[in-house]
Order: structure tokens, then sequence, then C-alpha cells
């Protein structure tokens, strides 16, 4: 019979007891999939005291990660404590050099130090791996470095924040303000301690670098991604996209060009009727493309007890049955460093803005965005009952330099009655 694979698991919050329920509700049949017993062997967490719902006393108790991670009597240390810095990155870098496999769901540790824990892994012959890490219990990281291995991936998109997700969903859906349903997505407990980390667009950056160097046989380049939250879309922005045809989301792109590696986390418009216009609440979706296989898209629970658990649980099943490989599917060796895009690719763009009501107004805003190189699509004027008009324009498709001097300009006309919304417009 195989020995079998003994575990220890730093961080026992949400996802950390999610990890414990299922390996003994699913013993059994975890060992009939792996040909081994997974078997837990010490915990560790700040409060031993704290009552977590379940018993821990029959594994072994560890008041310090990086303690465990050093025991002689764990092959796999599981890190599910989060952050990039601290007793996380102390303590897998000590599971490395005690030459045990790692699984963690940090993103942020891997968007920021994961060259350098992928050289120390595979340097030592052991398994870094972190299914959890990205988009909760969808298997894009399997799809990346397995299902697609024969593609050459063009291009990576997708909602990665369920917090951002909610949040515009529910203005669209309540006709609530951005500061309204942020406050009850707070309450909820929808958002992290520090909520720039989800509407900052954080968090949802640290995957699209894990994903973009997956995809791109680059070394991760957070510091590369231009990253824009969404606490500047209004109720408006949501009513107007919508009467167009569209839907606001947080959007990560990552995309090879030959400006070099273009990667954006902000908030896009896209077609209502395409997958990522359906995509309601608090779901993740993953849109991949690559030559071969056309375009995939993968959609499930990005957060969770169960959903990040399961994709925990992957990682050791895999551990189990002895497979490894590359941290980011290219010997971490060979990675490039990537060369950021000196610009994006153009696209169409949504303009807001409201004109002061006086003779020649739209007209001088036109010239303007002439004037820029910036060619209108669609214009749309609504009705008001003050001395300022709104407008809404759709421009061919520019560069962001474009919309960028069409913007300055407008600043000098003396017609805008505050200032002006540019939305880049995404194909899908």
């Amino acid at each position: 019979m195989s020995q079998p694979l003994r575990l220890g698991i730093a961080g026992l919050g949400t996802v950390g007891i999610g990890v414990v329920c299922i390996l003994r509700e699913h013993a059994a049949l975890l060992e009939a999939r792996t040909g081994r017993r997974l078997e837990i062997t010490a915990v560790s967490a700040r409060d031993h005291t704290k009552d977590r719902g379940i018993s821990l006393a029959s594994y072994a108790w560890e008041a310090d990660p990086v303690a465990l991670a050093q025991r002689g009597d764990i092959d796999v240390f599981v890190e599910l404590i989060g952050g990039d810095e601290g007793p996380a990155k102390d303590a897998v870098e000590a599971a490395l050099s005690k030459g045990k496999d790692v699984v963690t769901a940090n993103k942020a540790l891997l968007a920021i130090h994961g060259q350098a824990l992928a050289e120390q892994a595979e340097a030592d012959g052991r398994a870094l791996r972190y299914e959890a890490a990205v988009a909760g219990g969808i298997p894009v990281i399997k799809a990346l470095t397995e299902g697609l291995a024969g593609n050459a991936v063009t291009r990576v998109m997708g909602v990665m924040n369920g917090s951002c997700n909610y949040i515009l969903t529910r203005m669209e859906t309540a006709g609530l303000s951005y500061d309204e349903v942020f406050a009850e997505a707070d309450g909820l407990g929808y958002l992290e301690a520090d909520p720039q980390l989800d509407v900052g667009g954080i968090d949802a950056a640290h995957k699209l670098a894990i994903l973009s160097s997956l995809a791109f046989g680059t070394k991760v380049d957070f510091a590369g991604i231009t990253l824009e939250g969404i606490d500047r879309v209004s109720i408006d922005d949501i009513r107007a996209a919508a009467d167009m045809g569209y839907k606001i989301k947080l959007l990560g792109v990552a995309q090879q060009t030959a400006r070099g590696l273009e990667q954006r986390m902000q908030p896009c418009l896209v077609p209502a009727t395409s997958p990522l216009g359906q995509l309601d609440g608090g779901t993740n979706m993953v849109v991949l493309e690559g030559d071969a296989v056309g375009q995939i898209v993968l959609r499930g629970p990005g957060a969770g007890e169960g959903p990040t658990a399961s994709a925990v649980l992957s990682d050791i099943c895999d551990l189990a049955r002895g497979f490894s490989g590359p941290v980011f599917g290219l010997p971490a060796t060979t990675l490039e460093t990537s060369q950021p895009a000196t610009a994006a690719l153009p696209a169409s763009y949504y303009l807001r803005m409201s004109l002061h009501d006086k003779p020649g107004a739209l007209a001088k805003i036109a010239t303007v965005l002439g004037e820029a190189g910036v060619s209108i699509d669609r214009m749309r004027q609504y009705g008001h009952a003050d001395t300022a008009a709104p407008v809404l324009i759709v421009t061919h498709k520019t560069t962001p330099a474009a919309i960028s001097d069409a913007l300055a300009a407008m600043q000098t006309t003396a017609v805008l009655s505050g200032d002006p919304v540019a939305l880049r417009i995404e194909d899908v």
C-alpha cells in the first residue's frame, strides 16, 4: 500500500476549514481517486482557542506557520494565510527549503514573489501549485497548463473579482449609486478588510498577472498592469451604457502585441449580449483564446469556502498522484522578462460629458475630437432640466493616447460642466 500523503495546513479561516471538511467527508473517494490516503498531520492559525465549528483536536498544533512548514512529518505544506509578505512568504520559503511541496491559494504572494518562489521550488525539485489563487472554483490554471497546452494563447480576459461584479450588477438592477452599493456590500461582508483590494482592482490584477505569465511564458509582472478601479463608475454610466447595448465590467485583459505585452485591469464596456455582458452577481468568468481552440469560456464561483477549498484539493490530489511540472508552465529560468506594451491596441470608446446649454457647445467638442484624430460613430443627447445637457459619444476605434489628448483639449473649450468620463469598449 502506498504511504499516505501527509498535510500541514496553515490558516484555518473559511477556506482552511473548508479543506479540512472535504478531506474528512470524502476521505474514501479521494483515496480511491489518487491511490493514496490523504491525512492532516498538523495545523496552524493565530488563535488556538477560537471555535471554528469543527474539532481539530486530532491534529498537532503549531502557533508559528514557519514551524509547521519545517515539521518532519508533513509532505505538503498548504498555505491559506494570505498576504504577500510576513508569515505566508516566510512559511512557503521554509517549506520549500525543507523539501516540502506547497499548495497555496495566495494570489498576492504569487503576483509579487512568484518568479523567485518558482525558481526556488524548481531548483529543489519541489512542486508549487496554486489552482485556488485565481478565480476560486474555476479550474483556469489547469485549463492553461494542461487543456490548452497545444495552443499559442492569443488573449486572456475576464471578470475576476466577484465583489466588483456584485457592485456593478446591483447598481444596475436597483438603480443605486456606487456609494450606496459600496456601503451595502461592505456591510454584508463582501469586501476585503482593505476594500481597495477589491474596488481598486488590485485583487483582480494579482490574478491577471498570474494568468498572463502562464499564457505568454513571461515572468509575473504585476507592476506592468495598467490598473483602474470601479470607484469612478456612476449610475449614469451604468444606465447610459445599457441604453446603448452595453454592460460595464471590471475587465482584465492580457494579450501579446507587436508593441509588447498588454495587461489591463479597468472598467470596460462589453456587449450586453456577450457571455461577459450576461455575467451577474458575484460570479467570475475567464475567457481564453488560442490559435487552435479558438475561444473558450469558463464560468463559476470565484470565492467562498466550498469553491476555493475544492481548488485546493485538486492540487493536493495531483501531488498525491505524482503529477508535477514547472510552476508557470515553462521552467522558471526560461521565462522571459515581459516588455510592457508601449500603447494599448486601438479600441472604440464610450464618452460621457455634460455640456453647457449654449449654441456651438457640441460643435466645439466635435472639433476637438476631430483634431485629436478621434472619429464619432454614434452620439446621443438627452433631455435636461437645468443649464447642462448630457451627451454620450461612442467613437470609432482609436488609441488611448488620442482619447487622452481629446479629453485634455476639451477642458480648454469652456463648454464642459464637470469632468468627462471615458471608458474603453472591449471586443469580446
